[in-house]
């Protein structure tokens, strides 16, 4: 670091992101992006006229987007805000909600960023821990005194609460914001959108980055009651009015005409990832019962480091993090029905070299 660092981010701890290497081709299974392109009707929507519009900025209202995304989960216009990806609202989130006297709570592991947001913002942070099982008992968060933030399914477990769990920690925390980071409910978890009407503490946030195709695009979007939608509008407008690009507007647009493309792309990957966890468990795998776009699994054979760095030697990409309690766990995206053939594949040669 420079000796002209802010003396406030010299403990800071970046968030990192999963590898994206160029030195070679992998089988990539470790950032959760999905294995299928947009849909076709996103592809032609980038026309020549497209490009050349890209001389001028675009709406910072996305208005456009909007009353699609608000016509799609059946909310007004004044319930919705777009970020830069997820993980813009989640910062704008942060600094509206959070300060040195509201603090936030979230599980001791989950998305990375909640901490570094906490971090960067000097913001005080709950950790709660999880179960043995890695599952999040609500009870943990009943009557917190701060802002909740739960992404659920959870990452990286995969686990999700019910609806009725969530309404609970909502009941209980009457008088403080619960966020609630969607990322990948499309794969078989609960979205509590429906319950925005009747609890205007809770704020719902989801992706374009997984289940519709598009972690390139860089698009989210926030589902609330308008209050706490304006707020984030404030976040947006003091930090980067035009934060969403125009081909960004364009291919969202388009892929909300595309439903039922994405309906069956989350719809295969599920069914890759039921018959993947099959696989594992015959040959040993302990494995939570995800219900995102990936699984988390450990063998007793051998160490998560050890498997990560004996499937990235076969050109297979996954996610190990070196954390207290995951240490042996790896976490593998759901991949097509082929890749998933050759991860299974690595595994039985990994199996048969260590066993």
């Amino acid at each position: 670091m420079s000796k002209f660092l802010s003396s406030r981010f010299t403990d800071l701890q970046a968030y990192t992101p999963g590898e994206q290497p160029r030195e070679m081709q992998y089988i990539k299974l470790n950032t959760n992006e999905s294995p299928y392109p947009p849909s076709p009707k996103v592809l032609t929507s980038v026309t020549p006229s497209a490009l050349e519009s890209l001389r001028l900025y675009p709406d910072p209202e996305c208005r456009d987007l909007i009353k699609k995304l608000a016509r799609r989960y059946g909310v007004g216009e004044e319930n919705i805000a777009v970020g830069n990806g997820s993980d813009e609202l989640l910062a704008f989130s942060f600094m509206a909600f959070c300060d040195q006297y509201i603090g936030v709570a979230f599980p001791e592991i989950s998305y990375g960023f909640y901490q570094v947001y906490s971090d960067l913002l000097g913001i005080n942070a709950k950790k709660i821990p999880l179960k043995q099982d890695l599952s999040i008992n609500p009870k943990d968060y009943f009557s917190l005194d701060r802002t909740i933030v739960i992404a659920n399914p959870n990452a990286p477990s995969g686990l999700a609460l019910s609806l009725d769990e969530l309404e609970e920690i909502l009941q209980q925390n009457a008088n403080h914001l619960v966020l609630i980071d969607e990322a990948y409910v499309d794969f078989g978890a609960k979205s509590c959108v429906q319950l925005i009407k009747r609890y205007p503490n809770l704020l719902v946030i989801q992706t374009f980055s997984k289940s519709r195709c598009l972690a390139g695009g860089r698009l989210g979007f926030a589902i609330a009651q308008p209050e706490i939608i304006s707020d984030l509008n404030i976040m947006k407008y003091s930090f980067n009015p035009y934060n969403i690009n125009r081909l960004t507007l364009l291919t969202a647009e388009a892929s909300l005409d595309d439903d039922v493309y994405y309906q069956k792309c989350a719809e295969k990957i599920q069914v890759t990832r039921e018959s993947t966890k099959e696989q594992l468990n015959k040959r040993g795998f302990e494995q939570t019962d995800s219900l995102a776009n990936f699984l988390f699994i450990r063998h007793p054979a051998i160490s998560g480091k050890m498997l990560y760095e004996r499937l990235r030697e076969k050109g297979i990409l996954v996610r190990y993090f070196e954390k207290p309690k995951i240490e042996n766990n790896i976490r593998v995206t759901i991949g097509t029905s082929a890749q998933m053939a050759s991860f299974i594949s690595a595994i039985d040669e990994i199996l048969q070299e260590v066993q």
